[in-house]
């Protein structure tokens, strides 16, 4: 999952998802979808007997799930007729918990979602019967996003105490406290597999985290491709600039914070120094990633548009 989905709770909008070609947004009632080619909106679907809808998750494929806050209730939503989407609740009651984020946990055919209040819990739903079962009460108030990092790795937002981001191993237990920037209220966060990068945003705001994932196959901390990207922050005479001792595949992409991919090659033989100008990617202002696959390892390097 290369991509990062949500929205602040200082906006009308909660949960936001990326399915397919389209982006799919909550209001209170309301799920929207917009094309992200064209931007245009594609669907405006009523939910029926929500109150509050908040936190969204997707299977990949053509459904999403949807939590209540304030009727504490989790819908299913199946999109594969765009025109006539269809909707069920399968879960009537969340233990008399408030369900908050969710997230779609297909490995272990789950739901798992937050709950508001203090000592929160987390909790998951079996897909198979939609029974619901506790995975850890923490001691932590109001907890809101959640995601993972494809490495048996979760994460969870939570306000109180002193807003705070927390990772859990794949039992859900073991937490430690992410060393963040200082956390007003954080919101759906939204975790980006492809660069390692988690989104947290606040009301209209975000940071964003990179990690290091440490793996065979992933290796960000040696750069081993010399890769630059300069001037940074980029103007129109800036360049991506990497170096290859040896002649070997290698795919580049530049992508910016939500996974949008705004350049992509793939290069048999790049022995030597290889450069690529920005001028033509039209970038806006924003943060960017570049990112060098080979077989062997996986480079990143962050880079900055501005004014």
């Amino acid at each position: 999952d290369g991509t990062l989905s949500f929205f602040g709770n200082g906006s009308a909008s909660y949960g936001m998802e990326v399915m397919g070609d389209r982006l799919y947004a909550l209001t209170s009632n309301t799920l929207m979808a917009f094309d992200l080619a064209t931007e245009d909106q594609v669907m405006t679907m009523n939910v029926n007997g929500s109150i509050f809808l908040n936190g969204l998750t997707n299977d990949g494929m053509n459904t999403l799930y949807a939590t209540d806050f304030s009727a504490s209730k989790i819908y299913k939503i199946d999109v594969s007729d765009i025109d006539n989407p269809t909707q069920e609740v399968i879960v009537d009651n969340t233990d008399n918990e408030t369900p908050n984020g969710i997230l779609y946990d297909g490995d272990n055919n789950r739901l798992i979602y937050t709950t508001w209040g203090s000592n929160a819990k987390i909790q998951a739903v079996d897909l198979t019967d939609f029974s619901i079962s506790d995975l850890v009460q923490t001691s932590l108030g109001n907890i809101d996003g959640i995601d993972d990092d494809g490495q048996g790795n979760y994460y969870i937002s939570s306000w109180s105490p002193n807003g705070r981001i927390t990772k859990y191993d794949s039992n859900f237990e073991n937490p430690i406290t992410v060393m963040t920037p200082v956390l007003n209220n954080p919101a759906d966060i939204g975790y980006a597999q492809a660069i390692d990068t988690l989104a947290v945003p606040q009301g209209n705001d975000a940071d964003y985290i990179s990690f290091v994932v440490a793996s065979n196959t992933n290796d960000i901390s040696k750069n081993d491709f010399n890769l630059l990207v300069y001037p940074n922050p980029v103007t129109e005479a800036s360049w991506v600039q990497f170096e290859l001792e040896e002649s070997i595949p290698i795919q580049i992409q530049i992508i910016n914070m939500s996974g949008k991919i705004f350049y992509e090659n793939n290069v048999l033989d790049a022995h030597g120094i290889n450069k690529i100008p920005l001028a033509h990617l039209d970038l806006s202002n924003g943060n960017y990633r570049v990112i060098l696959r080979s077989e062997r390892k996986t480079i990143s390097k962050g880079f900055v548009k501005g004014e």
